[in-house]
């Protein structure tokens, strides 16, 4: 049995959070490696939604355990409401179902606050964030200053800890001209908190590898998607974290020779949240028809996501960067009743036609798609669970997409209800 990583192809909302549900049937524990709770995520189960921002998909599975790796900074606050918010829709959340590793760095009040001070600030580059305090709590970890998740359960040594991070911040609130912060503040949110966490920290490293020997399935639950990754996104409109595989095992403390079938998340359209270039775009009718017929705003945010055509030379780059071994295709029936669709198969560059896109952010504002286009089809693939089900127009679609980015379809998702996915290939089977 492969264990799968599970990542985002383009930039996020690609329908991650059901796959991962309907894919953690077959595993025995789930594992969030990167991000915050700025990764939305929706699973619509019997017809009840449950919104996840913080905890792994796996929450929603009797008997599977899930885990929130090291790789994630985790908010302490928002663990505890989105807990609780759960357990009121009738999910257990107890300390038997989940763990949080003791290594994970925390997200605090000040971060959140910093981050929403450089994003309305008039000068500087606005990037789009969620505003929860993610970038701020990476650049602390990678400062060497953070709180980890260890220290709630040490509150004597907090003021020491507390004392050091401030020692960084007030001076940079100084000069973004806030007030500082008292350490008594701080110490507050912490103390009152803890007693709510510890029951559920652990050595993650280890209790993974004692389940990987005994056997069990492992699923990687990468959170946004590759093209906001921090190196080979579009940088500097990214995330503060690695989205790509890769850091599934430096996230969950596994090495890479735990990692197995690496599965792309791939929406059948492309769409973006925030800020940052986006070729294939559609500010028009097709887009306002994407993003209504696809219910596209943030799970987080609530934000609007633009959207545009399938982008075929992205998917294609996030292929190459994450080792995908295969595409988990969703939303298919978002294009039901276009009569044409179009697919960027390559751009050009003042000129030059290429087949990637260049890591500078001058020349991605520069790129110009060039499409292809494909016939539409008019009958409906919603609902779908089998290739016999789908019009034969909607089958070339995905046949087209699998040569474009040389990788075969695994999945193909026809809305957002679990069970309505076609398995190609069962990703645990590998």
């Amino acid at each position: 049995m492969a264990n799968v990583v599970v990542v985002g192809s383009q930039w996020g909302d690609e329908g991650k959070g059901k796959i991962v549900d309907w894919l953690s049937e077959r595993a025995d524990v789930v594992v969030r490696f990167q991000g915050g709770h700025n990764a939305g995520h929706t699973l619509v189960i019997d017809g009840t939604a449950y919104k996840l921002s913080l905890l792994p998909s796996g929450v929603a599975r009797p008997g599977k355990l899930s885990v929130i790796g090291n790789g994630v900074v985790f908010d302490p606050h928002a663990f505890v409401a989105e807990r609780k918010r759960l357990e009121g829709q009738g999910l257990q959340i107890g300390p038997e179902r989940l763990r949080i590793a003791d290594n994970a760095a925390l997200i605090l009040s000040l971060h959140r606050e910093l981050d929403a001070i450089r994003e309305n600030a008039s000068t500087g580059t606005r990037i789009g964030t969620t505003g929860r305090g993610i970038g701020p709590a990476y650049e602390d970890k990678v400062g060497r200053r953070a709180i980890r998740v260890m220290d709630l359960a040490s509150l004597d040594d907090l003021p020491e800890r507390v004392d050091r991070l401030l020692a960084h911040h007030n001076p940079l609130r100084r000069g973004l001209g806030v007030p500082e912060v008292e350490a008594s503040v701080i110490l507050e949110e912490l103390t009152s908190v803890a007693a709510e966490i510890v029951p559920y920290v652990d050595r993650v490293w280890r209790l993974l590898d004692e389940r990987r020997k005994a056997g069990d399935r492992i699923l990687f639950e990468g959170a946004q998607g590759t093209l906001l990754d921090i190196d080979h996104g579009t940088y500097p409109f990214v995330t503060s974290s690695n989205t790509v595989a890769g850091q599934a095992a430096a996230g969950s403390g596994l090495g890479p020779s735990a990692m197995g079938f690496v599965l792309g998340i791939t929406k059948a359209y492309t769409t973006r949240v925030g800020e940052g270039p986006f070729p294939s775009e559609q500010d028009n009718e097709v887009g306002r028809f994407l993003g209504e017929k696809g219910h596209e705003f943030g799970t987080v945010t609530g934000r609007k996501r633009r959207c545009g055509w399938f982008d075929a030379v992205l998917v294609r780059q996030a292929v190459a960067l994450n080792g995908i071994h295969g595409l988990a295709l969703t939303k298919l029936d978002v294009l039901d009743g276009l009569e044409e669709i179009k697919v960027v198969v390559a751009y050009e560059l003042d000129g030059t036609r290429i087949d990637y896109l260049p890591a500078s952010l001058a020349d991605q504002r520069r790129v110009v798609p060039v499409y292809e286009t494909y016939k539409g089809w008019q009958g409906t693939t919603a609902g779908a669970r089998s290739w016999s089900d789908l019009p034969a127009e909607a089958v070339k679609y995905v046949r087209h997409i699998e040569e474009l980015v040389s990788a075969p379809v695994t999945l193909l998702s026809t809305s957002p209800e679990r069970d309505d996915t076609i398995l190609v290939r069962d990703p645990f089977q590998d």
